[in-house]
């Protein structure tokens, strides 16, 4: 008879030693069920009991435990072969479900750049840093060129979004702000600040006007806000200096571009 749980290689397929080993086997059969799902998915609880070799009614225990905890979905109906019977549930990950798998792809990243640190100095990761955001942003055509800022900072936007880092813009006092409400890099950000300072440089350049970063989601804000003068303040005007420009009240939605010069940045 097979067992509910999938015991690493070379491991003895005797009794349990209580529950917190019990635990653990639980663990290592609900992390092989997620990298399947993740390669192959998705999966019926019998097709995930054959590659694991352990019951199909474990499978499916751990498969509800999986999606108690918002990390599998039954898939969507008409999904894979159909034959006689009641139809099979094919499982899959959801998004909640992958947003956990990124917290590894973050250490090995902040594993990579120290390690790119330690190679080649504090040069090697400004240089790889910016060339990251110059291949982001390798088709936002500069102001100088489009003959409008407005047009950059929107340009700017779209190049982000479809990076994944959420941005839209929008106006304040006497020029725009790029509102970054996601940002795919903080946790390595966080140690490794070059990534949001090549930003800045980068969007100086395209811009032809000095920019200021407000807010970073790597410093605990809740969005990235970097300020960009449209032209020169009135006497006795300031610029945005702290992060009560940008809260989680008043942060506008990825989808919403106030801005009616916004195009999509061309990729």
């Amino acid at each position: 008879m097979r067992s509910d749980t999938a015991l690493p290689k070379g491991a003895p397929a005797g009794p349990s030693d209580g529950a917190a080993n019990a635990g653990h086997h639980d663990g290592q059969t609900r992390a092989a069920v997620i990298s399947l799902l993740v390669e192959d998915g998705p999966l019926t609880a019998s097709e995930i009991a054959d590659r694991l070799g352990i019951s199909a009614a474990g499978v499916r225990r751990h498969l509800d435990a999986l999606a108690e905890a918002g990390d599998v979905e039954i898939s969507s109906s008409g999904f894979g072969r159909r034959g006689r019977g009641r139809p099979a549930k094919w499982f899959q990950l959801t998004a909640t479900g992958r947003g956990k798998l990124r917290h590894a792809y973050d250490d090995l990243a902040g594993a990579a750049m120290r390690r790119l640190r330690t190679v080649g100095g504090e040069s090697a990761v400004e240089a790889f840093a910016r060339d990251r955001v110059e291949e982001i942003t390798a088709n936002v055509v500069p102001a100088d060129e489009s003959g409008s800022v407005a047009t950059t900072v929107n340009d700017i936007a779209d190049a982000l979004t479809s990076a994944g880092f959420a941005a839209n813009t929008r106006e304040v006092g006497t020029g725009m702000q790029i509102c970054q409400h996601h940002c795919p890099v903080a946790h390595v950000a966080t140690e490794f600040p070059e990534l949001c300072e090549a930003e800045t440089a980068v969007f100086t350049e395209l811009l032809g006007t000095h920019v200021q970063r407000l807010a970073t989601i790597a410093n605990g804000d809740c969005v990235c806000t970097t300020h960009v003068p449209l032209h020169p303040p009135p006497e006795g005007a300031t610029v945005p200096s702290d992060t009560t420009q940008t809260t989680a009240s008043d942060a506008q939605p990825a989808s919403a571009h106030p801005m009616k010069t916004s195009r999509k940045a061309s990729r």
